[in-house]
């Protein structure tokens, strides 16, 4: 692996770059981008931000978004990827990326432990949000972070973290939160438009959801069922389903939360979070999935019912003495 001074020097001494986020964007993946598109800008360097999908509507409020484009519009130098743990997070991108690793330098850098070091050079560190690492990465290239910059950046530490309230949050992510604060990144704002912010119809979806929470395994597994029907019926994207994972862990005697969203027939992708005894990193690998020891995810197929068997029963291998 790849020291981050040596990522900073590749890409200050590049001549363009691409940055790449992954399929399904979080604030972590698309704060991320951004910042680092600020920091090259500023470095004089031509450079723009790719991702596959439509950037989720909560995270519309910060400057820029709206510029993130579905493809490369430039022959770039350089492929930067962010928050990807693998290039088959990058959805319709994969194939532009890994087509660059023949004949571009190719970079990632991630905070999840399921990397795969797909890159010619590779930066990760596990941290509570890979904001940490980019916020080390431009400093590294000697780019002081300003106002625009904290903004993205602090995004992605709101973001990951759960509003600093995941188990892998330490005085790193406190620090760079500070950081960004005193540049003025306003957490209130940030915290309320990324966390909080919801319609009347996506409060009354997720009232649904909850009450309908299923329990197994003793109670210690949780798993919220999100029908493709429940969505369409309130007239709401996917991107509303965000968050539901997390309601289930404060119930005292739920070890892991799971939440079901059917893409389409026979198809759910699957969102795992854990109070920290059950590693779900290595649950979804078991279905070709990953991420960290406390959240992860992976895409199960098959009949409902089918589904919550086989992922209640890969949990159940990995409790321990639970």
């Amino acid at each position: 692996m790849n020291t981050i001074e040596e990522i900073a020097t590749i890409l200050k001494n590049s001549k363009s770059a691409v940055i790449f986020t992954h399929m399904r964007p979080d604030g972590d993946t698309l704060g991320c981008g951004m910042a680092l598109h600020r920091a090259l800008t500023l470095c004089g360097i031509p450079c723009e931000v790719v991702n596959e999908g439509e950037v989720p509507t909560r995270y519309s409020f910060l400057a820029g978004m709206g510029e993130i484009k579905p493809f490369p519009t430039m022959d770039a130098e350089v492929y930067v990827a962010v928050d990807v743990s693998d290039t088959s997070r990058l959805g319709l991108l994969e194939q532009v990326f890994r087509a660059g690793i023949k004949r571009k330098v190719t970079v990632n850098v991630d905070h999840h432990v399921s990397n795969t070091m797909y890159a010619r050079y590779n930066f990760v560190r596990n941290r509570a949000s890979n904001a940490e690492n980019v916020l080390d990465l431009i400093r590294a290239m000697g780019v002081s972070p300003d106002r625009t910059m904290c903004e993205y950046l602090l995004l992605g530490i709101v973001t990951d973290s759960g509003n600093f309230t995941h188990g892998d949050v330490n005085g790193d992510t406190f620090r760079a939160a500070a950081l960004a604060v005193d540049m003025g990144a306003d957490l209130g704002r940030i915290s309320y438009e990324a966390h909080r912010k919801q319609s009347k119809s996506r409060a009354q979806f997720y009232a649904e959801v909850i009450a309908h929470l299923r329990y197994l395994l003793g109670d210690k597994l949780a798993i919220a069922v999100i029908g493709a029907e429940h969505l369409k019926r309130y007239g709401l994207k996917s991107e509303a389903s965000e968050g539901i994972v997390d309601f289930a862990l404060t119930i005292d005697c739920v070890e892991v939360s799971a939440c079901l969203l059917e893409v389409k027939r026979g198809q759910y992708r699957v969102s795992l979070r854990s109070k920290g005894a059950v590693n779900v990193n290595d649950v979804a690998r078991t279905f070709g999935g990953g991420g960290h020891v406390l959240a992860s995810g992976c895409m199960l197929f098959g009949e409902l019912e089918e589904v919550i068997e086989r992922l209640s029963y890969a949990v159940w291998q990995n409790m321990g003495e639970l």
